[in-house]
């Protein structure tokens, strides 16, 4: 009679629990159970997050023995069909890397088809935060700490075989009509052109190659930048990366025609001037 009661978890986060593989509950009951404060490592609740392309994200929280929700993790379920786009292996390598060095969130554990990870208490940015001008220097700052990040292994920039390996899968999988009218035979002309003019004197660093508004978070507190998700990172020209994300600046994922770019929000010259003159000026490992 005397005591507490525990916490009420209702039908839809029990429907949101099965959403979780059998494999991940059991590591995280396992790690809930190392935690003095959790009430019962067995009370989970399961809160999908919005943002993901290419996996399911879940915020996983265990009420406290004073009935408050304060342990939280990250899920993240791996998508299927992603490996037409990029190497699953070579995007946890890089994952684990980066949690090594302390960039990103660290590694908890890994399952079958997905891992754990650290929860980070930042937010995600909005479309218009990459134009605001007090957070655009910030991450201009954090793009030259990322790029100066030295993996181990080749150096070669993968640009031009993962386009060559994208349009070798378009053209298996679009019909006849579909590559002519996608133009597949004259892309393929344009990627080897573009190889030729900019595969001099590029300066070639570790490069993110997807860098949009929901691969950005911040911790409103201190304004630290940190940059997730690396299912496309490898070395390339750090002026790719750059260009990228300022066409970033024109994209919104989150309208009814995500695929379509606003190219009226493209950075003018001067605001494009002024993110790199604060990437330039910016401390890192990259020699310029």
């Amino acid at each position: 009679m005397g005591g507490k009661e525990s916490p009420i978890i209702n039908k839809e986060d029990c429907t949101k629990e099965d959403r979780i593989p059998g494999e991940a509950k059991e590591i995280l009951k396992s790690l809930a159970s190392k935690w003095e404060d959790v009430h019962d490592p067995n009370v989970l609740q399961v809160i999908p997050l919005k943002g993901a392309m290419t996996n399911e994200v879940f915020k996983i929280k265990w009420p406290s023995k004073t009935h408050e929700f304060s342990r939280k993790v990250l899920v993240r379920v791996y998508g299927e069909g992603v490996e037409v786009f990029f190497n699953r292996e070579d995007e946890i390598r890089t994952f684990e890397f980066m949690s090594r060095q302390g960039q990103g969130p660290r590694l908890i554990a890994r399952f079958s088809n997905g891992r754990i990870e650290e929860f980070i208490h930042s937010r995600t940015l909005s479309a218009s935060d990459l134009r605001d001008p007090h957070i655009s220097p910030l991450i201009a700052a954090k793009l030259k700490e990322f790029h100066g990040l030295e993996l181990p292994g080749s150096k070669k920039a993968f640009l031009w075989d993962r386009l060559r390996n994208w349009l070798k899968t378009a053209k298996t999988i679009c019909t006849l009509e579909e590559s002519e009218a996608f133009h597949l035979d004259a892309i393929e002309e344009e990627i080897s052109l573009l190889e030729k003019e900019l595969s001099g004197d590029q300066l070639i660093g570790f490069c993110h190659n997807d860098l949009q508004y929901g691969n950005i978070m911040m911790d409103e507190g201190t304004t630290s930048i940190t940059i997730i998700d690396y299912e496309y990172a490898s070395y390339n020209p750090v002026a790719f990366d750059i260009a990228n994300h300022f066409c970033e600046m024109a994209a919104d994922y989150h309208t009814n025609t995500p695929h379509i770019m606003d190219y009226s929000k493209y950075p003018g010259l001067e605001e494009r001037k002024k993110f790199l003159y604060v990437y330039l000026s910016s401390s890192g490992n990259l020699l310029l």
